[in-house]
């Protein structure tokens, strides 16, 4: 199911991650703790462990070839695909800006489109080898029937997917048919609301069932649903506003020749926690708290901040929609820096964004176009 369209540069490959095709696979620590949880379970089944190992396999491979679905048919419309990053409940394809509805619908589809042609195609194979195929009997899963159960398990990955709440795939689907009629925004909380109600009939089913793999699927399904509901508010409250309206003007800089010590320093007499280095009224890198601390641990306080420093940090303009921008935040980190040409004017923060998007929600509106100075 792909989410998360973002303006940001493709991340750089990190442990848990590789590539596939070009594009990086990240696994989420929850997806880890699942395919643990699969394998402990699969220890008290009746079938073989090499048999239980193929079918785990098989379906991961489904929901890989599901996410690439998506990439394949965004690359067809000019977005690239910076990230697939798995979780419990499936794949989340980060993709580098937003589709247009009629794209979106188009990309969500895919995914379970193929998940169809697989199961439908082994089951083919199955039909035209004249085996026959006995659906009530896959509840009970043995070595001979493996092949069913992987097309079968294809076959409720797509409906699965195709619910139409979020953060499914027919949650997309169900946002790009409805921005015919509505705002984008107020489509995508329809569809945010769908997708908690989808997750709490789930949740409370699974309880009453005793199905706790069900409870665990609807918590993150009401996670990805809420998620999807607070970026459209946020999206609401910053479309139109000009990044500069919430940027932070007064802001202390290094230099490449500082030590850690210095930037130590800094961060604790300042509230600033990321801080842009500049050389020669020039702006050569970025040094976020996280980056400090590490080098204060393995490289010591004498250590140079020209060694530590980020060298490929984010930019956004000051008139930038602020709105366009937010999705960039997810990538970039805690920090972006707003540059006019050359000149650094501010700095856009998780911290002064979050603070900004509340008072914004409380009717603030921006103040008037602010021309700071590049603060030393």
């Amino acid at each position: 199911m792909p989410e998360e369209r973002t303006t940001a540069p493709a991340v750089p490959v990190s442990p848990g991650t590789f590539r596939l095709l070009g594009v990086p696979v990240r696994l989420h620590f929850t997806f880890v703790l699942l395919l643990i949880f699969l394998m402990v379970y699969g220890l008290g089944s009746s079938l073989s462990a090499s048999t239980y190992v193929v079918y785990v396999f098989a379906l991961l491979a489904s929901v890989l070839v599901h996410e690439f679905a998506h990439a394949f048919v965004s690359a067809r419309y000019g977005i690239r695909t910076l990230e697939i990053v798995m979780f419990p409940i499936g794949g989340i394809s980060r993709m580098e800006r937003r589709a247009k509805p009629g794209q979106e619908f188009w990309i969500a589809l895919a995914g379970p489109l193929v998940n169809v042609a697989i199961g439908a195609g082994i089951f083919w194979y199955l039909f035209s080898a004249r085996r026959i195929v006995n659906v009530y009997a896959l509840n009970e899963p043995t070595d001979a029937n493996l092949l069913e159960r992987i097309a079968l398990g294809n076959l409720i990955l797509a409906a699965f997917n195709l619910l139409p709440a979020f953060p499914m795939d027919g949650g997309r689907m169900l946002r790009a048919i409805l921005t015919r009629f509505r705002t984008e925004d107020e489509a995508t909380r329809i569809a945010a609301v769908a997708g908690r109600l989808l997750a709490m009939s789930m949740g409370l089913y699974g309880l009453l069932s005793m199905h706790f793999m069900l409870v665990f699927v609807a918590f993150f399904v009401y996670l990805g649903a809420a998620q999807e509901g607070a970026a459209a508010m946020g999206r609401s409250l910053t479309h139109g506003v000009p990044v500069r309206a919430a940027m932070v003007t007064e802001f202390r800089t290094l230099g490449p020749g500082n030590t850690i010590r210095d930037a130590a320093n800094m961060l604790l007499a300042t509230s600033q926690q990321d801080f842009p280095v500049a050389h020669g009224g020039q702006i050569v890198g970025l040094l976020g708290r996280t980056a400090l601390l590490r080098a204060m641990a393995t490289d010591g306080p004498d250590s140079y901040v020209a060694g530590v420093m980020d060298r490929s940090y984010a930019t956004v303009e000051p008139d930038a929609d602020l709105a366009e921008v937010l999705p960039l935040m997810t990538q970039a980190g805690s920090c972006a820096l707003v540059m006019e040409g050359d000149r650094l004017l501010g700095l856009l923060t998780s911290e002064n964004l979050s603070e900004f998007l509340l008072l914004r929600r409380f009717g603030m509106e921006p103040s008037e176009v602010r021309a700071p100075e590049l603060a030393g």
